[in-house]
């Protein structure tokens, strides 16, 4: 079974925010869209690794940003590279506004926003999937919805050698970091972006 078979799926990206007792987070997600539209529904999944998820949980309320072809990768960086638990996202972040349910949304690289409360969850597995009423909406730019075959081409930095010529290495498939040797070591963790081993391919330089 070829696993990167599932990268040929359509995935647009989406900054997800939200907040609960003054504790505000916000990380990429790959998985939105509408479900019903009446009533008018998104449903997100979401991983519970995720701060943003425990602050979904506990708020029912959240902010989908959607990632435009504009977006820089400094964006995905911010939210995708850095946990919320260890880090205020939002502290000194100057391409964010409040919404009407006072989350924040992503003014910069992306193409509008959606406010939603949730109606509910189900479990599945690594992830939660919210099923959510959108509540408000509004579309900031025509520029087109970033997907996640444009991220891939476009957006993200080609990774810089950092293993010798016709050596074995192991490339991170979320950065692009290179580790060098037959082996990765089963605990190993992304320096860069602080994945784990499971999201590495084995490669050939």
């Amino acid at each position: 079974m070829d696993i990167k078979t599932m990268y040929r799926l359509t995935y647009g990206l989406f900054v997800l925010t939200s907040a609960f007792e003054g504790k505000e987070s916000g990380c990429i997600i790959n998985t939105a869209g509408q479900v019903t539209s009446e009533p008018n529904q998104i449903g997100i999944t979401v991983n519970k690794s995720n701060f943003t998820h425990e602050l979904i949980k506990q708020s029912g309320i959240f902010n989908i940003s959607i990632l435009s072809e504009e977006a820089l990768f400094e964006t995905f960086r911010h939210f995708g590279f850095q946990s919320g638990r260890d880090t205020d996202k939002f502290l000194g972040y100057a391409d964010c506004k409040r919404s009407a349910n006072g989350l924040y949304y992503i003014t910069a690289g992306t193409n509008g926003y959606i406010s939603a409360a949730v109606k509910q969850s189900i479990d599945l597995g690594s992830h939660t999937m919210f099923i959510a009423s959108a509540e408000n909406m509004e579309v900031l730019s025509d520029v087109p919805s970033a997907t996640y075959a444009y991220y891939q081409s476009s957006i993200k930095p080609k990774p810089e050698k950092t293993a010798s010529a016709g050596k074995t290495a192991w490339r991170c498939t979320v950065c692009g970091y290179l580790h060098e040797g037959e082996e990765l070591p089963a605990d190993f963790i992304c320096p860069l972006c602080k994945h784990p081993a499971s999201d590495f391919e084995k490669v050939i330089l």
